[in-house]
């Protein structure tokens, strides 16, 4: 099971919570950026239904597959 970490930093002159290279919008303060990343990590864990999806891999080419609604990875907060 793949597992996202929300990492809070500082960032744009107040508190983000981070994804891999991808940053929230800012919050004035730490516990606010905290927040946030718990509220986003709960909701990244629901599970949802089973659709067909398409997307593009990075060398351009499509792919379709079925998504399982009940394939949620694991979230972590931290910091």
């Amino acid at each position: 099971m793949a597992k996202v970490h929300y990492q809070i930093v500082e960032h744009d002159g107040g508190w983000a919570y981070k994804v891999g290279d991808v940053f929230s919008e800012a919050f004035p303060t730490h516990d606010q950026a905290r927040d946030a990343a718990e509220r986003a990590a709960v909701e990244q864990e629901v599970s949802g239904q089973t659709e067909a999806i398409e997307y593009q891999d990075p060398a351009g080419a499509w792919h379709e597959e079925v998504a399982q609604g009940d394939d949620r990875p694991a979230t972590a907060v931290e910091g």
